[in-house]
């Protein structure tokens, strides 16, 4: 697939970055960024952003970091689209806060292997993603980098303090809820590798073969921030105990919110959803579609607890599914199967 990439490119113009210079390429990705917030009062041009808060509500700021060969490959990531999950990365955490996102800083690592094109079209995606979620570009920094491309994204969003949720607020007793659809993404990831596997080395006329399986490509290439739910629980005055991002696999991200609530969970295997998609390219691949919703992340939907009073009106909402409760800390987080019996969680990996 990287020879595919070199022979997409063949034929473009390609600018080099240092054609510009640090701040002629600033002007350049950023002068088609308009802001459309109140509390922007200072956006992309100066030494600093100058952001307000509105009356009664607490700002919330999160930044995430991606790096080339570790979060995204170059040879089939398309850059419109790593640009468009780099802003939905860092939204994500204001949602998990149940805050509204307001803006966005994004600073780049940048090789010189890396044309101005390419760049014109991360920010493409990052403009896409700022249009979609209503929030303002207000800054960044650039630095050249020897490591290969490296995103960094600083999100800020407001809440009104009473509606701020933490991760450590759990009671016993509390519902586990979460949105959409889990190891969709990270069975698009392997999709996505296994056919930059079977084209290695492979005629130019061969292409990949992603036919029934777009859905999974969209999960892990361009994943969407749950704005939608967070609006939703305002709509019905649901304010959860507690919450958090899945980005790390529900096994991970569940433990983490244990551990800051000092409780203990149960969580129902007949009861995670799995889409279709999942499940039939797990088995394509001889994988567990249950191992890809506990430990692969990238999902980017949310984890929240309520009281038990609101089961009806939770259930009520469409596209939110109660997958468990919390117990006492003493009992352990443990997934329990059709036959009863009780799996111990496990956080797998390295999670930051």
């Amino acid at each position: 697939m990287s020879e595919k990439l070199s022979e997409k490119e063949q034929g473009r113009q390609r600018t080099e970055i240092v054609t510009l210079g640090e701040f002629g390429l600033i002007e350049h990705l950023t002068r088609d960024f308009e802001p459309s917030h109140a509390s922007t009062l200072r956006g992309v041009g100066d030494d600093a952003a100058v952001i307000g808060s509105p009356e009664g509500e607490v700002q919330l700021v999160s930044t995430d970091l991606l790096l080339e060969g570790v979060d995204f490959d170059l040879t089939y990531f398309p850059p419109k689209h790593l640009g468009y999950k780099a802003v939905t990365v860092g939204v994500s955490d204001i949602l998990a806060m149940n805050g509204r996102p307001s803006q966005v800083m994004v600073s780049l690592g940048v090789s010189s292997k890396i044309p101005v094109e390419m760049l014109v079209e991360v920010y493409e995606g990052i403009r896409l993603a700022c249009r979609e979620l209503g929030v303002d570009l207000v800054g960044g920094d650039t630095k050249a980098s020897v490591t290969g491309l490296v995103i960094n994204v600083t999100a800020v969003g407001h809440a009104p303090r009473e509606r701020v949720v933490y991760r450590d607020g759990a009671r016993l007793n509390d519902l586990i809820c979460i949105t959409g659809n889990l190891g969709a993404a990270y069975m698009g990831l392997q999709l996505l590798q296994r056919e930059k596997r079977a084209l290695t080395g492979a005629p130019q006329s061969l292409r990949p073969e992603f036919e029934g399986y777009e859905y999974l490509l969209q999960r892990y290439l361009r994943p969407a921030a749950r704005l939608d739910v967070v609006d939703m629980l305002a709509g019905e005055q649901i304010v959860p105990t507690s919450m958090i991002d899945l980005s790390d696999g529900l096994a991970s991200d569940l433990l983490q919110n244990c551990k800051a609530s000092r409780c203990g969970a149960r969580i129902y295997l007949d009861r995670i959803p799995i889409a279709r998609q999942t499940s039939a390219f797990a088995e394509e691949i001889h994988a567990d579609p249950v191992v890809a919703a506990l430990n692969g992340g990238e999902d980017h939907e949310l984890l929240f607890t309520v009281p038990l009073e609101m089961r009806d009106t939770v259930a009520r909402l469409g596209g939110i599914d109660i997958i468990g409760h919390i117990t006492s800390p003493e009992t352990g987080a443990f997934l329990v199967t059709p036959d009863g019996t009780e799996v111990q969680l496990q956080a797998q990996g390295f999670t930051a």
